[in-house]
């Protein structure tokens, strides 16, 4: 097999990884270079940690989430990218989101253990919903009469969130951190 140089391997990733529509495992790429020439675990991460340095000061920057690397637009940017896009991103219930966050926060959970948290019932709607953008999949049963399905986030999730994992998920918050004051506040200057 040909000996790949380090310039022309760091032009090839960050070509493979700029048309991906999907991020791309170490793995993957070295599977996909295997054709090609042997490329070592090692060599690939120092390769993707060069591509990371030279995106340093650009507007894009190459990321790894949770299946792999990506390349995205900073943050700091989406409000402009927005406007490029006519059709405006898909707004979901409160219900959907605070459901979410449970599963997120408390996997593995059932669905009852959401409701009792919530103080009210989940629509198999939610459920279906966050199935069906592949950001929940059962892992389980629990081991109680009825054998309920226990819920938990996917890789999916993870991207599509930018998370490489879960532990970059933000802390709760005590009910004792939030300002009561400032709530009760606001509320009568909405009233006035």
């Amino acid at each position: 097999m040909a000996k790949i140089e380090d310039e022309f391997l760091k032009s090839v990733v960050e070509s493979m990884l700029f048309v991906s529509a999907v991020p791309l495992s170490i793995k993957t790429m070295q599977e996909t270079l295997q054709q090609q020439a042997s490329i070592s675990k090692k060599r690939l991460q120092t390769i993707l940690q060069q591509l990371q340095n030279d995106y340093d000061a650009r507007a894009i920057e190459l990321v790894e989430v949770a299946s792999g690397y990506r390349f995205q637009a900073r943050q700091q940017f989406s409000d402009y990218i927005a406007l490029l896009y006519k059709e405006k991103a898909p707004k979901y219930s409160r219900a959907l989101l605070e459901t979410l966050a449970l599963i997120a926060y408390r996997q593995p959970i059932t669905r009852g253990e959401i409701e009792d948290i919530r103080g009210v019932s989940v629509s198999s709607y939610i459920i279906r919903t966050l199935q069906e953008r592949d950001w929940i999949r059962v892992v389980g049963h629990k081991e109680v009469p009825g054998r309920p399905a226990l819920f938990a986030t996917t890789k999916e999730f993870l991207d599509y969130f930018s998370l490489k994992s879960l532990q970059q998920l933000p802390p709760l918050l005590d009910i004792s951190d939030i300002d009561v004051d400032d709530k009760q506040s606001q509320a009568v200057t909405e009233d006035a």
